[in-house]
């Protein structure tokens, strides 16, 4: 069967492999096959792996050592892990009670199965669930090297944003101050601090912000780790002119804080800035209303877009992307 590989040296294999299994990207239903001093390691979501490795097509069989929910269907269900949390998205309850089965009596090690029940709602960011299989929703999420400790029906997290926040987290240099403004339970926060920064997580969801503080103790980090449940517009005036670093991901409303993030901003800051847009023009609002807040005034700042960046597909015709933008003066 096809199968999306990344095809790497075989003496950096072990090396990759982890860092994929880090962000839940392995297919562990697919042998990782060993070929001419390459190695090639099956990955569930081509798209979301790291920038810098090869993917190729390749022809690999399937693990005799385990069954997957695949074998016991006949066909191949969608699925996201979170944890020991699976995560299913089914409008047919006949369907997601028959998945979650097939997840159960599989070899994934799995202690819930769950049914999107609503999107996400509210200001807590929360969405309601169905539980399938088990009885519980709290989890503990690895995602490169770090541990994050949660409960989907209190905050909200995405495992899907691994890589992005991997990506922005390389950038974070041991001399930082960043600054989250909807920090979560610090999944930029937390890997933000193992390199060194100090660093400010503010979200209004008061569950987040709990595991937050919890996940600073798990992964070592408390001592750099300033965790603060509130409206961040509120709070920003404690750290005016404070932040090298500035993660805004909230990205249908984003732009209602740039007043906020001027605030926060030093000098010479760089803001990662979340948006959701139509394909034909994914990056140019978002520029655009950039620009006009930061632009003028009385703390005005030179601006630079120094990447730009599509995260992932949200919805027909619409991507979340990333900003990386330099503000500067």
């Amino acid at each position: 069967m096809e199968t999306p590989c990344v095809r790497v040296e075989r003496e950096r294999g072990e090396a990759t492999r982890r860092e994929l299994a880090d962000a839940n990207l392995v297919a562990e239903n697919r042998e990782i096959e060993v070929e001419d001093g390459w190695l090639y390691v099956p990955v569930t979501d081509p798209e979301a792996v790291p920038d810098g490795f090869e993917v190729v097509e390749r022809d690999v069989p399937a693990r005799e050592t385990q069954t997957m929910p695949a074998d016991l269907l006949g066909s191949s269900p969608s699925y996201e892990r979170l944890g020991d949390i699976v995560i299913v998205d089914e409008d047919d309850p006949e369907r997601a009670r028959e998945i979650a089965d097939a997840i159960t009596n599989s070899d994934l090690p799995v202690k819930t199965v769950l049914d999107r029940a609503s999107k996400v709602k509210g200001d807590r960011r929360v969405r309601d669930w169905t539980v399938l299989a088990g009885d519980g929703t709290e989890t503990v999420h690895r995602e490169y090297g770090c541990e994050f400790v949660l409960d989907v029906a209190q905050v909200y997290f995405s495992p899907r944003l691994a890589t992005e926040r991997h990506r922005v987290a390389e950038q974070v240099g041991a001399d930082e101050r960043a600054f989250d403004m909807f920090a979560g339970v610090g999944p930029f926060v937390v890997p933000f601090a193992k390199r060194g920064a100090e660093v400010v997580g503010v979200d209004i969801n008061e569950a987040a912000i709990e595991y937050l503080r919890e996940n600073a103790r798990r992964n070592g980090v408390a001592d750099r780790v300033t965790a603060i449940h509130g409206d961040v517009r509120d709070v920003a005036s404690d750290y005016g002119n404070w932040a090298d670093r500035i993660v805004m991901n909230l990205p249908h409303s984003a732009d209602e804080f740039l007043d906020t993030a001027v605030l926060l901003a030093g000098d010479d800051c760089t803001v990662h800035y979340y948006d959701i847009q139509h394909e034909d023009d994914p990056f140019g609002p978002g520029e655009d209303t950039i620009r006009a807040a930061v632009e003028s005034g009385d703390h005005a700042y030179d601006v630079t877009v120094e990447n730009r960046r599509v995260v992932r597909s949200y919805a027909p015709h619409e991507l979340n992307v990333c900003l990386d933008v330099r503000l500067s003066r």
